[in-house]
């Protein structure tokens, strides 16, 4: 049982770097899936028959169901079966659509009226993680007086401000250059062609800057081709994957954080994380960042798809020290009154009272 006094079944597709140590309370279990779009980016597992029994088995014991994700085979598997079984059924949406640029719109545009549709109108409570994302659920026929917003909420005691030198020297970073850290999975829905365009420019007047970006993904070698076409090998470190257990680390080496994201945010975890390790955060406009950040009061807000325009905000911070300090510093406080873990749990158990 969990210290909030719940026992929690998670059932997941099978992905590389699986959690197999959950915390106490915590049990979970795979159904047998295929992912022919992760190629591409894309993480949409497709279901087999067989999957029907492990949702069946877990549903029918259990008191609530809770979904992430309106648009999944798995989400709408699991609102059929909580139908079936007469259990409530939660979902929460994470993000707003994704713009990909491509003929992938128009797929997710179907996905979202043939299963999206569906699932939302078998949830018995709608929660999304920004105002942004409501709009965007509500624009699929989500009932407005079954939805409301619970904003995501961070660890403030385990992403907290740290101690410069010592996080550098514990990952090997070198001490004597500015950092600039950004987490993303290498994919282009998350903005590293910006990021890379815009690193180009700040090296350009301050050289000794070095981009330090955590993430795997398919777009890895794609983005090391175009690092060595901008001639920017000095100024970029791909990290690869980070264990959460080294994060706070990374955060507490650097000098700002970047969030280059070109579209379907709905509040950005790392976001979070990067506030309230007391970094000065530069970020695009798209979905609900600007619900957190208030432009030159706790970060800096820059319009997506622009790396003229973060190559400026980046190198205006990097330029006045005290500008970023002020700044990381009410990034924290604002982490602090509004974004906490505890708000997050707290409003959620309000709404899993209502049913069970």
């Amino acid at each position: 049982m969990t210290e909030q006094g719940y026992e929690i079944d998670v059932l997941t597709s099978k992905f590389e770097g699986r959690n197999l140590n959950p915390l106490k309370g915590i049990t979970i279990h795979h159904y047998p899936s295929l992912n022919v779009a992760k190629r591409f980016g894309v993480p949409y597992p497709i279901i087999s028959f067989s999957a029907y029994k492990p949702f069946t088995k877990l549903i029918k014991k259990c008191d609530l169901v809770h979904a992430h994700g309106h648009v999944y085979m798995a989400s709408c598997m699991a609102g059929m079966v909580a139908k079936k079984y007469k259990k409530p059924f939660i979902v929460t949406q994470h993000n707003t659509f994704i713009d990909y640029r491509s003929v992938l719109n128009v797929a997710e545009q179907l996905n979202d009226l043939i299963m999206g549709k569906q699932v939302l109108k078998q949830a018995d409570r709608i929660t999304t993680v920004s105002k942004e994302t409501m709009k965007y659920v509500l624009s699929l026929g989500a009932d407005k007086t079954k939805t409301r917003v619970i904003y995501n909420g961070v660890d403030t005691d385990f992403f907290h401000p740290a101690n410069k030198k010592e996080s550098r020297r514990k990952l090997g970073l070198p001490e004597n250059r500015k950092i600039v850290f950004s987490v993303r999975r290498l994919v282009y829905k998350n903005g590293l062609d910006t990021l890379l365009e815009a690193a180009s420019h700040v090296a350009q007047n301050h050289p000794d800057t070095l981009f330090v970006v955590a993430g795997k993904g398919p777009s890895r070698k794609l983005i090391e081709t175009r690092i060595k076409e901008l001639k920017i090998e000095a100024n970029i470190k791909l990290a690869g994957f980070v264990p959460d257990n080294l994060l706070p680390a990374y955060y507490g080496a650097a000098d700002h954080f970047v969030l280059p994201s070109a579209s379907g945010e709905g509040l950005p975890l790392v976001l979070l994380e990067a506030m309230a390790c007391g970094l000065p955060v530069t970020a695009t406009a798209v979905g609900g960042t600007p619900e957190i950040l208030e432009n030159m009061k706790n970060g800096v807000l820059v319009p997506p798809i622009n790396p003229e325009a973060m190559a400026g905000a980046l190198s205006k911070l990097l330029s006045d020290e005290r500008l970023g300090a002020a700044l990381g510093a009410e990034a924290r406080r604002t982490v602090e009154e509004r974004f906490t873990w505890e708000e997050n749990v707290r409003q959620l158990k309000q709404i899993y009272k209502e049913f069970v």
